[in-house]
């Protein structure tokens, strides 16, 4: 039997173990959340320093020792604050430091904020909890930060959510960061879809219902829509996420639209960007 990440194969055995005794129940529970606790782990990586990696450790006292790292050098490299869902957290090639979101901030040459964790939206709470999207951008603390860019990548794991829920949710993260980050552009990276491009109508209207609460609560956030726009790229394992090219197509992408948007990249010096990405659900690389 061949599996992939820690969840797929701890799953596996669950499901092929019979038998209805007390015991084995038990195992299968145990098995079930061990496997759960795994994926709500952070994985904290400080970027360019030597890939520091933080397991078993809370999201907020590591990012509060990066952000004292990045806060030294931010009077002279502007910071990108990211929060999102898996595709934020390097699902895919299974490997945070190669998430859309890093390979930006690396383009941009600019200190950064990403935490990605996966099932995570601007309803959803996703993995260990720990959403959902204006609850991420609470603890980047973007008022200590002062992000000269905030983006949002959100909406998938929202399908079948109330619309006009979602939009009270749209809107209440676009005002916070408008609280917290006044001088900041905001950006929204909204619905992904899978290697066919082609979106049910659920997935559109809850496309439909970010963007159009984004505009309603400040007419200058910077829309990103890969669903409507139908962005092509190399998909994992013919699944939703994207392989490694994939999110470097993302990243250029969106680099892109930014420059359009008078947001430039800086150009590269001796003074290394700091990078804190913390990720949440990533499975372990397939073997």
């Amino acid at each position: 039997m061949i599996c992939t990440g820690v969840l797929a194969c701890t799953l596996a055995i669950v499901f092929a173990m019979t038998g209805s005794s007390g015991q084995t129940a038990q195992r299968q529970t145990a098995q079930r959340q061990t496997a759960q606790r795994q994926l709500a782990r952070p994985v904290w990586h400080d970027i360019p320093a030597r890939n520091l990696t933080i397991r078993d450790a809370s999201v907020s006292e590591p990012l509060a020792a990066c952000e004292g790292r990045l806060e030294r050098t931010s009077h002279t490299i502007p910071t990108l604050a990211i929060v999102g869902a898996s595709y934020t957290a390097g699902v895919g090639p299974d490997n945070p430091s190669l998430s859309w979101a890093v390979v930006l901030a690396r383009l941009l040459h600019w200190n950064a904020v990403v935490y990605g964790v996966s099932g995570a939206g601007y309803v959803q709470p996703g993995v260990g909890g720990l959403g959902p999207v204006s609850r991420l951008l609470d603890r980047e603390g973007l008022d200590d930060l002062s992000p000269s860019v905030v983006i949002v990548q959100a909406g998938h794991d929202d399908v079948g959510a109330p619309t006009g829920l979602e939009g009270r949710q749209v809107r209440q993260a676009v005002n916070l960061i408008r609280r917290q980050a006044p001088a900041a552009r905001i950006g929204l990276l909204t619905v992904f879809t899978g290697p066919s491009m082609t979106g049910t109508p659920a997935l559109y209207r809850t496309d439909r219902a970010i963007v159009t609460a984004a505009r309603a609560a400040y007419s200058r956030t910077i829309i990103m829509d890969p669903l409507a726009d139908r962005w092509r790229f190399q998909h994992a394992r013919g699944g939703l996420h994207p392989t490694a090219a994939g999110d470097r197509w993302i990243a250029d992408k969106v680099a892109a639209v930014l420059r359009a948007d008078g947001i430039r990249p800086l150009p590269p010096t001796r003074s290394a960007p700091v990078v804190c990405d913390a990720a949440v659900g990533v499975p372990d690389r397939p073997a």
